[in-house]
């Protein structure tokens, strides 16, 4: 399949998702089980991305520095850390756990 193809479909196929978002009625947005739908998705979906990123190389599920780093991450997020001190033991335990051979 030549890529413009695919390119071209994908414009496509986005432009019809926005134009079919843009025709939904305002009264079916404001349903209580849309809103919280409409909430918590995001939080779902950057949670799969993250697990995705993290656990998996290729076809494979794999257990290595990237897990110690969330690990830390999470530690960090329930002590109530600043956002910019999670980040930084992420980085910091990611990175020594590499150097270590992990």
């Amino acid at each position: 399949m030549n890529v413009w193809i695919a390119i071209g479909l994908t414009v496509v196929g986005c432009y019809a998702v926005k134009l079919a978002g843009l025709l939904v009625p305002a009264g079916a947005l404001e349903r209580p089980l849309v809103r919280r739908l409409s909430a918590l998705l995001p939080v779902a979906l950057l949670a799969a991305l993250t697990a995705q990123q993290t656990f998996s190389t290729g076809q494979e599920l794999v257990l290595d520095a990237r897990a110690a780093g969330l690990a830390a991450a999470g530690i960090a997020l329930l002590l109530r850390a600043p956002f910019l001190l999670v980040v930084a033991a992420a980085v910091v335990v990611t990175a020594g756990v590499r150097a270590l051979g992990g």
